[in-house]
Protein backbone atom coordinates (compact mmCIF):
# COMPACT_ATOMS: atom_id res chain seq x y z
CA UNK A 1 0.00 0.00 0.00
CA UNK A 2 0.96 3.63 -0.25
CA UNK A 3 1.48 3.96 3.51
CA UNK A 4 3.70 0.92 3.59
CA UNK A 5 5.94 2.38 0.90
CA UNK A 6 6.32 5.60 2.90
CA UNK A 7 7.57 3.77 5.97
CA UNK A 8 11.36 3.46 5.80
CA UNK A 9 13.00 0.07 6.02
CA UNK A 10 15.35 0.01 9.00
CA UNK A 11 17.86 -2.59 9.97
CA UNK A 12 17.81 -4.59 13.15
CA UNK A 13 20.45 -2.19 14.44
CA UNK A 14 20.67 0.10 17.44
CA UNK A 15 23.02 3.07 17.58
CA UNK A 16 24.27 3.66 21.14
CA UNK A 17 26.16 6.90 21.80
CA UNK A 18 27.69 7.04 25.27
CA UNK A 19 31.15 8.21 26.32
CA UNK A 20 31.18 5.89 29.34
CA UNK A 21 32.65 2.64 28.03
CA UNK A 22 31.43 0.64 31.03
CA UNK A 23 27.85 1.83 30.44
CA UNK A 24 28.25 1.01 26.72
CA UNK A 25 29.38 -2.52 27.51
CA UNK A 26 26.66 -3.18 30.11
CA UNK A 27 23.84 -1.87 27.92
CA UNK A 28 25.14 -3.68 24.83
CA UNK A 29 25.35 -6.96 26.76
CA UNK A 30 21.78 -6.65 28.05
CA UNK A 31 20.46 -5.68 24.59
CA UNK A 32 22.08 -8.80 23.14
CA UNK A 33 20.60 -10.96 25.93
CA UNK A 34 17.09 -9.57 25.46
CA UNK A 35 17.16 -9.40 21.65
CA UNK A 36 20.00 -11.56 20.28
CA UNK A 37 19.38 -10.55 16.65
CA UNK A 38 20.06 -6.88 17.24
CA UNK A 39 23.36 -5.41 16.16
CA UNK A 40 24.60 -2.63 18.45
CA UNK A 41 26.83 0.10 17.02
CA UNK A 42 28.60 1.90 19.86
CA UNK A 43 29.86 5.45 19.53
CA UNK A 44 31.82 7.40 22.15
CA UNK A 45 30.89 10.99 21.37
CA UNK A 46 28.25 13.14 19.73
CA UNK A 47 30.27 14.20 16.68
CA UNK A 48 31.05 10.58 15.91
CA UNK A 49 27.34 9.71 16.26
CA UNK A 50 26.25 12.41 13.81
CA UNK A 51 29.01 11.46 11.39
CA UNK A 52 28.13 7.75 11.56
CA UNK A 53 24.44 8.45 10.90
CA UNK A 54 25.24 10.81 8.02
CA UNK A 55 27.32 8.08 6.37
CA UNK A 56 24.55 5.47 6.45
CA UNK A 57 22.26 4.76 3.54
CA UNK A 58 18.50 4.80 4.11
CA UNK A 59 18.52 1.00 4.36
CA UNK A 60 21.33 1.02 6.94
CA UNK A 61 19.70 3.45 9.38
CA UNK A 62 19.17 2.06 12.88
CA UNK A 63 15.80 1.09 14.28
CA UNK A 64 16.62 2.93 17.54
CA UNK A 65 19.05 5.65 18.64
CA UNK A 66 20.11 5.72 22.30
CA UNK A 67 21.90 8.85 23.49
CA UNK A 68 23.66 9.50 26.77
CA UNK A 69 22.78 13.05 27.82
CA UNK A 70 26.29 14.16 28.77
CA UNK A 71 28.71 13.45 25.94
CA UNK A 72 31.78 15.27 24.62
CA UNK A 73 31.09 18.08 22.12
CA UNK A 74 27.27 18.09 22.11
CA UNK A 75 24.79 16.85 24.69
CA UNK A 76 21.89 14.59 23.72
CA UNK A 77 19.45 17.48 23.27
CA UNK A 78 21.85 19.17 20.85
CA UNK A 79 22.28 15.91 18.92
CA UNK A 80 18.48 15.54 18.75
CA UNK A 81 18.17 19.11 17.47
CA UNK A 82 20.76 18.38 14.77
CA UNK A 83 18.95 15.17 13.77
CA UNK A 84 15.64 17.05 13.56
CA UNK A 85 17.08 19.11 10.70
CA UNK A 86 17.08 16.03 8.43
CA UNK A 87 13.72 14.34 7.82
CA UNK A 88 15.30 10.95 7.15
CA UNK A 89 15.85 10.61 10.92
CA UNK A 90 12.28 11.58 11.83
CA UNK A 91 10.81 8.04 11.86
CA UNK A 92 13.66 6.63 13.97
CA UNK A 93 12.78 6.46 17.67
CA UNK A 94 15.34 8.22 19.83
CA UNK A 95 15.74 7.79 23.59
CA UNK A 96 18.05 9.44 26.10
CA UNK A 97 19.51 7.97 29.21
CA UNK A 98 21.52 9.76 31.82
CA UNK A 99 22.45 9.98 35.46
CA UNK A 100 21.01 13.51 35.35
CA UNK A 101 17.49 13.99 36.65
CA UNK A 102 17.45 17.72 35.95
CA UNK A 103 14.00 18.72 34.76
CA UNK A 104 15.49 21.15 32.21
CA UNK A 105 17.60 18.36 30.64
CA UNK A 106 14.62 16.02 30.47
CA UNK A 107 12.29 18.66 29.02
CA UNK A 108 14.85 19.76 26.46
CA UNK A 109 15.41 16.19 25.20
CA UNK A 110 11.71 15.46 24.93
CA UNK A 111 11.09 18.76 23.15
CA UNK A 112 13.96 18.03 20.73
CA UNK A 113 12.45 14.70 19.67
CA UNK A 114 13.30 12.00 22.19
CA UNK A 115 10.54 9.45 22.69
CA UNK A 116 11.64 8.88 26.23
CA UNK A 117 14.26 9.83 28.79
CA UNK A 118 15.55 7.16 31.16
CA UNK A 119 17.53 7.57 34.32
CA UNK A 120 20.62 5.33 34.25
CA UNK A 121 19.85 2.39 36.51
CA UNK A 122 21.91 1.36 39.51
CA UNK A 123 21.07 -2.36 39.60
CA UNK A 124 21.14 -5.17 37.05
CA UNK A 125 17.39 -5.71 37.39
CA UNK A 126 16.72 -2.03 36.71
CA UNK A 127 19.10 -2.13 33.72
CA UNK A 128 17.19 -5.06 32.22
CA UNK A 129 13.88 -3.24 32.74
CA UNK A 130 15.13 0.03 31.23
CA UNK A 131 16.71 -1.81 28.30
CA UNK A 132 13.47 -3.66 27.56
CA UNK A 133 11.54 -0.39 27.57
CA UNK A 134 14.14 1.22 25.30
CA UNK A 135 13.84 -1.64 22.83
CA UNK A 136 10.04 -1.42 22.97
CA UNK A 137 10.39 2.11 21.60
CA UNK A 138 11.48 0.58 18.28
CA UNK A 139 7.94 -0.48 17.52
CA UNK A 140 6.18 2.36 19.24
CA UNK A 141 7.16 5.53 20.96
CA UNK A 142 4.06 5.02 23.07
CA UNK A 143 2.40 8.30 23.84
CA UNK A 144 5.58 10.09 22.92
CA UNK A 145 7.14 12.58 25.25
CA UNK A 146 7.47 10.78 28.55
CA UNK A 147 9.93 10.50 31.38
CA UNK A 148 9.94 7.17 33.14
CA UNK A 149 12.96 7.44 35.37
CA UNK A 150 14.37 4.02 36.15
Amino acid sequence: TLFRSLKPMHTNRVLLADDDLEDQEMLTEVIREIAPGIEVDTISNSREALSKLAGLTEAELPSLIILDYKMPYLNAAEVLEALAEDTRYTPIPKVCWSSSRREDDIRRCLKAGACNYFEKPSTTAELRSVTKRMLDCRSSCGDGKTYTGK
